[in-house]
């Protein structure tokens, strides 16, 4: 793969994760609220999430999902659900007082299976690995060539979440006022909501 190619490849890579999707509004506001520690943990499993993608991506499930649009639906809507599944679960953590304390009443544990269920329901990431990344590949190239280049994104991806962890996480003074918390619990259920319209939307 020639440099033209990878630098071409990484800009289509960073302007995906620049625009404005599940990962980025909660990752962001999971950090506010929780802490570092537990966004860097959110971080692991969004993370790990988008590698799993990757390889089902290149032995051939992403494709299956391409060839059957039936396949994909259900897990664009699992998707979906899945997103609104954290909005009722933020907007019911903003009536309980232990979410309000310094660290939000949130672990580690749970931000790292949120992340890695989001992204392992992640439709705009398995159609990024099944008709994006080929068309920067050689003809016939190999099934390390696919790896090596989804790791790319995969690093790519995984360094504009952490710069997202450290920003969010100087708010996290600010954020010790509980009906601050309050007000920023809600807020993310109703962002959470509209990411899955928009997404159920895009369809």
């Amino acid at each position: 793969m020639g440099a033209d190619s990878l630098t071409s490849f990484l800009l289509a890579a960073l302007v995906l994760e620049l625009t404005p999707g599940p990962n980025m509004t909660w990752l962001a506001l999971l950090t506010a609220t929780a802490g570092r520690r537990v966004g860097l943990a959110a971080l692991t499993g969004i993370a790990l999430g988008l590698a799993l993608q990757a390889v089902l991506a290149v032995v051939g499930v992403a494709a299956l999902m391409a060839a059957w649009p039936g396949l994909y639906r259900v897990l664009h809507l699992a998707g979906v659900g899945f997103l609104l599944f954290l909005a009722w679960e933020s907007w019911r953590d903003s009536g309980d007082p232990a979410h309000h304390r310094p660290g939000g009443g949130e672990d580690g544990a749970a931000g790292f299976r949120r992340g890695l269920v989001a992204n392992l329901l992640n439709p705009k990431a398995a159609l990024f690995f099944v008709t994006v990344l080929p068309g920067f590949l050689p003809q016939a190239a190999s099934a390390g060539a696919a790896l090596a280049l989804s790791a790319v994104y995969v690093a790519l991806a995984t360094a504009v979440h952490l710069v997202i962890v450290l920003a969010a996480g100087s708010l996290g003074g600010w954020l010790a006022d509980p009906a601050v918390s309050v007000r920023m619990h809600r807020i993310q259920a109703l962002a959470l909501v509209l990411v899955a319209v928009w997404l159920f939307w895009r369809g």
